[in-house]
């Protein structure tokens, strides 16, 4: 993203909801509902819109103090993100994560996605194959690569070789973490593997949430760009810090967590194609997945279409146009309109559906040529899409 394009961002912000910050750690704490107001001010306005940006994409920050403080005192930050190659990409890890990067990039950050083969093979995807591991990384940085994403400011790194190449420091800072919690503690973490605290983990799996927390200090990373779903580990950080006395704390920007498309999902899933749109999904298979999607009329809470317009469609376009019964093309200027036009039921399930599935379509369109046009791409999609995924 351009500092043009930043600049533009900025000036055109909405701000439709408020954000939250806390400054606890996680000790079984809700988020919370009322945002605490930053201490620390901001030193002038390039930080100012730096901090916006940030805002945009953090639906949790922890704490936004200690991010203003290490944005007045650093003009380049190290952000990260760690990704498991374990399937197919759906439009979260695609779309939602290519504007998420930019705004990052915008403000300032060098994004560091951890490639974390070894992560996929602890976890038991793709049956804990690495050479299939491998692929499907490299099938997801092709998609990437497609999606506008800002590649300049950005670095994939793979586990397996990064720590290879420095097993000492890693080791024996996984080490450190194991020895400073308890296995409740770290069970807790469980949800970041898509697991729950309840399942029969293996001890694999048990080693994994130590590891987690390891990259973040390993990476030297300023601040943990994950999703919500990865809070429990990113939090044993800021605990681990405490337990040290570490001074400079990482800062946690939470992303929201884009809902499955059937009822009552809450994130989607990659074992269940009906509950995701893929990254290289036809436009038909769009057009079916969205007519078939949870849309109760009237109903935000819990509605998935309302969701991808609000965190995708929105986040990308300015204005989404719906072709009305007896009444033509109605145009929707933020997301704010068209939720209250919902509400009030003067748009129907039936008349939204088709104009998400148009603005959904164009922005996978470019990804679909890639994997047409670049044969590399195209190959890497047939041998993926080959793969059985594992839970």
């Amino acid at each position: 993203m351009s500092t043009i394009e930043v600049t533009k961002e900025l000036e055109n912000l909405k701000v439709e909801e408020t954000k939250t910050t806390t400054t606890t750690t996680d000790k079984d704490t809700k988020v919370a509902t009322t945002p605490i107001p930053p201490t620390i001010v901001p030193k002038d306005d390039v930080v100012a819109k730096r901090l916006e940006l940030i805002r945009l994409v953090g639906e949790e920050i922890v704490s936004e103090d200690n991010l203003i403080r290490l944005l007045n005192g650093k003009e380049k930050l190290r952000c990260y993100d760690g990704f498991e190659p374990s399937g197919r990409m759906h439009i979260a890890q695609g779309i939602l994560k290519s504007i998420n990067v930019n705004r990052m990039v915008g403000a300032g950050c060098k994004f560091i996605f951890w490639v974390a083969d070894w992560f996929a093979m602890l976890n038991n995807k793709m049956n804990g194959d690495l050479k299939k591991i491998r692929k499907v990384g490299e099938y997801m940085i092709e998609i990437w690569k497609a999606t506008g994403m800002d590649m300049e400011n950005v670095e994939f790194l793979w586990s397996s070789d990064e720590i290879n190449k420095n097993a000492n420091d890693y080791w024996l800072r996984v080490m450190d973490i194991s020895r400073k919690f308890n296995i409740p503690r770290i069970k807790k973490c469980s949800k970041i593997m898509g697991r729950d605290e309840q399942d029969d983990l293996s001890v694999a799996q048990l080693l994994y949430p130590c590891m987690q927390c390891a990259d973040i200090f390993f990476l030297k990373a300023d601040i943990c760009q994950l999703g919500m779903d990865q809070r429990k580990v990113n939090m044993l950080a800021i605990e681990y810090c405490d337990k040290l006395k570490i001074k400079n704390k990482p800062i946690i920007v939470s992303h929201h967590m884009l809902s499955g498309l059937k009822e009552g999902q809450e994130k989607m899933s990659k074992s269940d194609p009906d509950s995701a749109i893929f990254m290289e999904d036809t436009e038909q298979d769009v057009n079916s997945k969205i007519r078939k999607a949870f849309c109760p009329p009237g109903v935000v809470e819990g509605n998935p279409i309302l969701d991808y317009c609000k965190h995708i469609i929105f986040q990308k376009v300015d204005s989404l146009s719906i072709e009305k019964q007896n009444v033509g093309e109605v145009k929707f200027n933020s997301y704010k309109e068209l939720e209250d036009a919902f509400v009030k039921l003067e748009v129907h399930p039936s008349e939204l559906k088709p104009a998400v599935s148009k603005a959904i379509n164009l922005m996978l369109q470019p990804v679909r040529d890639h994997f047409v046009n670049n044969k590399e791409a195209a190959d890497l999609l047939k041998t993926v899409r080959s793969y059985a995924v594992t839970k």
